[in-house]
């Protein structure tokens, strides 16, 4: 076995990456704080063809060192915009016609393994790393999706939930 080198992964231009066609998902970042947890984001946008990121509240932008450490250019790639309010990019998405799903552990929520997208555009909104996602961006939400989990720990990073999330709607 024999690692490939990066000229033969065959990866698109950044040129080529604005024309080709996206998934019909925006990741909402509600206040996160980490620049790393950004920057991770938007890498992972990229790798799976997510059509925008949206940043909201306290959530840094680019140009940022700290995101281009982790995004690596991806935050150059997939399309963001930024909202002071988060409650702002929920309307916008709404009057878009995106279903709001909020990623969070909440009453009535629909598990991961459990969730069937239907061919429809999709935002999910991803919360600050100690307050999740705020109750009155939840109340705006068409629904709620969670990561079942297992052991001791009751969170994943967020870097960590887009990963998990992005991969299981890109393949469905």
């Amino acid at each position: 076995m024999r690692k490939l080198k990066i000229t033969e992964l065959n990866r698109i231009h950044p040129e080529d990456f604005k024309k080709v066609e996206k998934i019909p998902l925006i990741v909402v970042l509600d206040n996160v704080r980490s620049l790393h947890n950004v920057g991770s984001v938007f890498r992972t946008s990229d790798a799976f063809l997510v059509e925008a990121v949206y940043l909201c509240g306290i959530t840094a932008i680019p140009p940022h060192a700290e995101i281009h450490k982790t995004a690596l250019g991806a935050e150059n790639t997939v399309d963001w915009k930024y909202f002071k309010n988060t409650l702002d990019a929920v309307a916008e998405l709404k009057q878009k016609g995106y279903l709001i799903a909020a990623v969070e552990q909440a009453e009535n929520s629909i598990m991961l393994n459990k969730f069937e997208p239907e061919n429809k555009k999709l935002a999910v909104i991803l919360g600050n790393e100690v307050h999740g996602v705020d109750q009155e961006v939840m109340n705006q939400c068409d629904f709620c999706i969670e990561i079942p989990q297992f052991g001791t720990k009751h969170s994943l990073n967020v870097s960590v939930v887009a990963g998990i999330l992005i991969w299981e709607i890109f393949n469905s």
